[in-house]
């Protein structure tokens, strides 16, 4: 298991060496740079800026180098814990992305919890229940689920917020806290807001996900050695739980490499509907105006993250599952 975890570890390395190529190259296929973005924004403002005020800029953000040159800076400085400067902002961009990609994380490690708690109860008696009017109730949300874009349930949450209960859902803070220092009080006021997108987000994955388990259980209910088991006696609660439910449930350990960038991408969108201090705003806008270091730092962080979550993933895989440990 150590050599396992070694070896999955070093091929880390090469794998976001790899992102980071393809990070900074995507970020500079567009036409023209943040210097030219700026000036055009400055010049539907009406103002003028002189040449050698642009030739100063593109001097002081490197922006005349070469490609090459650029992308070893970048990954020089960001190895080093130097993330860079943001020009839109005129901030350091490790000011800017770092609270900012905590309530990220906090978000979506709630929404992973939420579907997990809906999914596999819903799962197992979906499947425990087959052809029963719970199941095909279960599977009529399930479909509802997958169907509905968490944008649109964003919007319906909050027109109904506001007309049902007269109060604004989005945010995830009140007035008094935006600015406020982390505390105990903040934490409390976070945590009575981050429901909303908690659930907006994981409501589509809940769904997905129990139709999986519901699939897979069926498929280890009919085994040999289920049927020899309940010939045995075993209570059928203690069967489907110990055995059945143990294999079954392998998808969702799985999946928690790929449902992080699903639930950063996702987020994105209900970050802009919701009002939402976390990445997805702050990434879409970088992106705009082509600000590589705010870019290229958000990217290499989530990809990061992904890639974290793909090992963790396969360490519970093989914790879980004697199989996979085996082998």
């Amino acid at each position: 298991m150590g050599r396992y975890v070694l070896r999955r570890i070093l091929g880390m390395i090469p794998t976001l060496a790899i992102i980071s190529v393809i990070s900074f190259v995507l970020i500079q296929l567009p036409p023209g740079d943040i210097v030219t973005s700026t000036l055009a924004d400055l010049e539907q403002q009406g103002q003028q800026v002189t040449e050698e005020r642009i030739a100063a800029l593109r001097a002081m953000y490197h922006l005349d180098d070469s490609i090459p040159v650029q992308y070893l800076r970048w990954a020089g400085n960001f190895l080093t814990g130097n993330l860079g400067y943001s020009i839109r902002y005129q901030q350091p961009v490790s000011r800017l992305i770092w609270e900012r990609i905590f309530l990220t994380v906090v978000i979506a490690m709630a929404s992973i919890l939420f579907t997990w708690v809906i999914a596999i109860p819903a799962g197992i008696l979906s499947a425990v229940r087959q052809y029963s009017a719970t199941d095909y109730s279960l599977t009529v949300l399930a479909l509802l689920g997958m169907a509905t874009p968490n944008f649109m349930l964003a919007l319906v949450m909050m027109y109904l917020g506001y007309e049902w209960f007269g109060i604004s859902v989005g945010g995830l803070f009140s007035p008094d806290f935006v600015d406020a220092p982390w505390s105990l009080a903040r934490i409390g006021d976070l945590l009575k807001h981050v429901w909303v997108p908690m659930v907006i987000l994981g409501l589509g994955g809940a769904a997905g996900m129990m139709r999986v388990l519901r699939a897979n259980l069926l498929d280890e209910l009919r085994k040999p050695y289920v049927v020899t088991a309940r010939a045995k006696g075993v209570r059928p609660v203690r069967l489907i739980l110990k055995y059945p439910v143990r294999l079954a449930i392998n998808p969702f350990i799985s999946t928690i490499g790929w449902m992080l960038p699903a639930l950063f991408s996702g987020s994105a969108i209900i970050s802009v509907v919701l009002d939402l201090p976390t990445t997805g705003p702050l990434l879409l806008e970088a992106l705009m105006s082509q600000d590589m270091y705010l870019a290229g730092s958000f990217i290499m962080i989530l990809s990061t993250l992904t890639v974290i979550g793909t090992l963790i993933s396969d360490l519970l895989l093989a914790i879980v599952d004697p199989r996979i440990r085996y082998e």
